[in-house]
């Protein structure tokens, strides 16, 4: 049986394409954010509520559970996205609930992160915990040229109704007020902008207020938290309309929400941007698949999220753009009996765990030519 011409034709240039293509190279980065899960030195800051995190608190927080911590953390950090790019830890990791600058430059120190040669952006916020957010860095890779903390200025009047049916998490995150101007203290919005290998990228990190006290009744603090993220963002677009932007954090809040939705406007599907400022939020499509990156109740859910900006979406890949997402959740960072079964294997007061959420990571890859 004779094959035609055009048939014949359609083979060669095929096999010509995909020649091609098995020769390209890429250069890729991890990106990832972790919730450290309280991030705590054993000393005692008279200035911050974290008593419980010191030896003789409820935790009973030894320096040997610290190092354990510490030690714990490193491992994850050292192995996020290592499926993909085996050679390399992540280059950008975004981190909340660290008490301080000093755990972080503990952490980086570790044996299994010291050769990754980390530097760390950190400012104290005025959450009354005493619990930040930060960003470390591969040095090699990134060079920071500007770096700010912008505050979330909410109040309690800002409240929502109390939803009796809704008591809100059982957690140690919980907002408070200063009484005279009945500003809730909160963390800031970390805004860093530098260069990865030679390319500008402005990375917000972010831990929005909990669901203390109840999902409806601390909705608008989490929806100011979007509408402050959003503001960042229209204000780096304006500057740059090219500008390659990363915001990411544990947000109290899903994909689906109010605040993400409607207070950053990120979109389901990448074919959706159509503005310099649209921001693609892959975990929606991994949330609407089931993925969880935490358990409240039984129920799943994913508040871990990294959301990108039109120009990282773009399909020219001689500059950096957004190749995937995943949740980091291996066998070890699960409980695997009791009543938390299945749950992130967090803390406790005997042994310290890794943390109560998983890690997110997205990598951006690059045509090596």
């Amino acid at each position: 049986m004779k094959i035609s011409k055009s048939i014949a034709l359609f083979f060669v240039v095929f096999l010509i394409w995909n020649t091609n293509a098995q020769t390209k190279k890429y250069q890729i980065h991890t990106v990832a954010f972790y919730n450290f899960e309280n991030l705590f030195d054993t000393i005692n800051d008279p200035i911050t509520n974290d008593e419980e995190w010191t030896p003789n608190g409820n935790m009973h927080w030894t320096s040997k559970k610290y190092q354990k911590k510490l030690d714990n953390l490193s491992r994850v950090l050292s192995e996020i996205g290592t499926g993909e790019n085996p050679n390399n830890s992540p280059t950008l990791i975004g981190a909340c609930e660290i008490e301080n600058r000093k755990v972080l430059e503990d952490l980086i120190k570790q044996p299994k992160l010291l050769a990754r040669d980390y530097g760390v952006v950190h400012f104290d916020s005025p959450d009354k915990r005493g619990i930040d957010v930060a960003l470390l860095y591969q040095k090699k890779h990134f060079k920071p040229t500007s770096y700010t903390n912008i505050p979330l200025l909410i109040y309690k009047d800002q409240e929502g109704k109390e939803d009796k049916k809704d008591k809100g998490e059982a957690t140690d995150d919980v907002t408070e007020e200063d009484k005279s101007s009945r500003r809730i203290y909160t963390r800031d919005q970390l805004l860093v902008t530098g260069f990865l290998d030679g390319e500008e990228v402005n990375i917000i990190v972010n831990h929005w207020p909990s669901r203390s006290g109840g999902e409806k009744k601390s909705s608008p603090f989490r929806e100011a938290a979007g509408a402050l993220n959003r503001k960042i963002i229209d204000s780096l677009v304006k500057i740059n309309p090219n500008a390659k932007i990363i915001t990411m954090g544990d947000l109290n809040d899903g994909s689906y929400n109010k605040s993400v939705k409607q207070g950053i406007g990120a979109k389901l599907k990448k074919t959706e941007l159509k503005e310099a400022g649209d921001i693609y939020n892959p975990f929606e499509q991994m949330a609407k698949d089931g993925n969880a990156t935490l358990f409240y109740r039984d129920a799943g859910d994913i508040f871990d999220q990294i959301m990108i900006s039109q120009q990282l979406t773009l399909a020219d890949y001689s500059s950096f753009r957004y190749w995937k997402a995943g949740i980091f959740n291996k066998s070890y960072l699960i409980q695997t009996t009791g009543q938390y079964k299945g749950y992130p294997l967090r803390n406790n007061p005997s042994e310290p765990g890794f943390s109560d959420h998983f890690p997110v990571y997205i990598y951006l890859i690059k045509e090596v030519k």
